[in-house]
């Protein structure tokens, strides 16, 4: 265990100093400074050509939010349609058919909000063309967007935001050459030498051990994996993710994997504070997210550490803890610390099944969802983490008899209206889904097949879903027979609010703000870098999300655990 440890924190460092050069660059790339990434203006240059696109014109909150949501729209379109014809097009070795409408559009939208929930397979589900050419893309331009989304927010706590929040194209073409795509080929070069297939070849016919004949998928792996990882996506090649041999083909992936997950997003903490000139901000908030991913990452720990009392009556060794559903190459303790780190950001990559970890496991997945703000996605942990620095600082600011106040703009009644609205939106609408499922579930015959477990791990599995989708994490338990018209509709609408909505409020509170005059803090002022501030927003963030969650956790996760012992 103390090896464990050891290596998790090793894992841990590694990524704090890799996101303080990361982010270092990202500064000097969004605010226009020199930076080593310089060389790439020439292809910038030409995309801007191409487009017909003026970079420097600067654009205020709705213009930015406006074009954001219409490029939004036109790279559903593509992908709708391509799905929809996948059988009939090239890249198609295997013979995959094109997909049910309902599934199509599913898999579009969770592609799209970077959330990835998958009800289909990938090996099986997608063809080749489909995987790089919409999927793959896909990832790319969703993860762009959610830089360009965090990058404008930031820019309107800046005192110059009142001319504009920059220009959405130039910050999407630079999110994509300067940053997503050099790291992307970087790492696929690691995957590839550790055994990532990276083929146009139909599927392989072997025969196994057992003198059975199987069919073994390959593809192009290796260019797909890097983004999935580095824009907070995690949409597997294969239908298994990361548990798969040829997605983590051994430790050493496995421990790429696991930074690379984690980097963008810390990365994207150090740019706020660089960008703000305040970096007592960033190691503020830095620290809170920390505290959230011990919070997260304990009960995962504890739960699958601990073992099956089940399986321990039974006279079955439990040295091994908990291994039901887990990767055998990498245990336990590997495999629940993975869990923890794509619970906090929501890539929702997988090396177990969550379906079999321990029902108190299941606390720590739900309270990283559904905070979303522990490092979160890549920009819209920053977006979601705006949002309660809105509530935390309105709070704090009335408690110590002040008018509240962030980076020198006063704070009104309609900034506080609109963030609590969107945190309410984040715990109501997958609850409503949820209810409406479970009604459903009791009443329509048909819906009895949608769940293998019943009870209150059925109860979990449901809500799970739900609260996986409105996260953008894209995670499932698995127990679920989720490609139905029915999950494949209200979990787009799930995947849809969860994206947009803290989007469009932060712009909206950043609109407000803007146009605020900026003035000096006083010695009245409260600051939001210190830690005693950073305590407090940790305890607003666990209030709203714990206590909120708390009639879900008892119907579901404790109520299974008090059945278990």
């Amino acid at each position: 265990m103390l090896t464990q440890l050891i290596v998790s924190l090793g894992i841990l460092l590694t990524v704090i100093l890799l996101s303080v050069i990361v982010g270092r660059e990202m500064k000097k790339i969004y605010a226009n400074e020199k930076s080593i990434t310089d060389f790439i203006n020439p292809l910038d240059r030409l995309i801007y050509r191409f487009c017909k696109i003026d970079p420097t014109v600067q654009m205020n909150w709705k213009t930015y939010l406006k074009v954001l949501l219409s490029v939004q729209f036109i790279w559903f379109l593509w992908g709708f349609i391509i799905l929809l014809l996948q059988g009939k097009l090239f890249l198609n070795p295997a013979g995959i058919d094109s997909m049910e409408w309902t599934l199509a559009l599913n898999s579009t939208i969770s592609f799209l909000t970077s959330t990835n929930l998958q009800h289909y397979s990938g090996e099986t589900g997608a063809s080749y063309f489909a995987q790089v050419g919409v999927f793959m893309l896909l990832q790319f331009l969703s993860a762009a967007t959610s830089l360009c989304a965090g990058v404008a927010v930031v820019r309107g706590l800046a005192a110059q935001s009142i001319q504009g929040l920059g220009n959405f194209y130039s910050d999407f073409v630079r999110s994509s050459t300067r940053i997503l795509l050099p790291l992307s080929m970087i790492t696929a070069t690691f995957f590839l030498f550790n055994g990532v297939p990276m083929t146009f070849d139909e599927p392989e016919k072997i025969t196994s051990v057992e003198g059975r004949e199987v069919v073994v998928s390959t593809g192009p792996a290796a260019v797909f994996l890097p983004i999935k990882e580095l824009g907070s996506n995690g949409g597997g090649f294969f239908g298994t993710n990361c548990a798969h041999p040829f997605e983590n083909p051994n430790f050493f992936t496995y421990i790429i994997h696991t930074i690379i997950v984690w980097l963008l997003p810390m990365s994207f903490i150090v740019f706020v504070g660089r960008y703000l000139n305040n970096k007592k901000f960033s190691r503020m908030l830095l620290g809170v997210m920390l505290m959230g991913f011990v919070v997260t990452c304990i009960p995962l720990l504890y739960g699958e550490m601990s073992g099956n009392p089940k399986l321990s009556a039974m006279g079955i060794d439990a040295s091994l803890a908990n291994m039901e559903g887990k990767e055998v190459r990498f245990g336990t303790y590997y495999s629940s610390f993975y869990s923890a780190v794509n619970m906090i950001i929501p890539a929702g990559t997988i090396t177990g099944m969550h379906d079999s970890y321990m029902p108190l496991s299941s606390i720590g997945m739900f309270i990283g969802m559904q905070v979303d703000a522990f490092f979160g996605g890549l920009g819209t942990g920053w977006i979601n983490m705006f949002i309660y620095l809105i509530i935390a600082t309105f709070i704090g600011s009335l408690m110590v008899g002040r008018t509240p106040e962030l980076f020198g703009r006063k704070i009104s009644i309609k900034e506080v209206q609109v963030a609590v609205l969107v945190n309410l939106c984040a715990l109501a609408i997958p609850l409503l889904f949820s209810a409406i499922a479970v009604h459903v579930y009791l009443y329509v015959p048909e819906a009895v097949e949608w769940l293998s477990n019943t009870g209150p791990h059925g109860f979990t599995t449901i809500v799970y879903e739900y609260v996986s989708s409105m996260a953008g994490n894209g995670s499932g338990f698995e127990g679920l027979a989720d490609n139905t018209p029915f999950w494949n509709l209200t979990t787009s609408v799930t995947m849809l609010a969860g994206r947009f909505i803290p989007m469009i409020g932060a712009f909206l509170i950043i609109g407000c703000l803007s146009a605020k005059k900026a003035v000096a803090p006083s010695l009245g002022t409260l600051r939001v870098d210190s830690g005693i501030f950073g305590t407090l927003l940790f305890m607003v963030i666990m209030i709203l999300t714990v206590m909120s969650m708390f009639i879900v956790f008892a119907l579901g996760p404790v109520q299974e655990h008090l059945l278990l012992v």
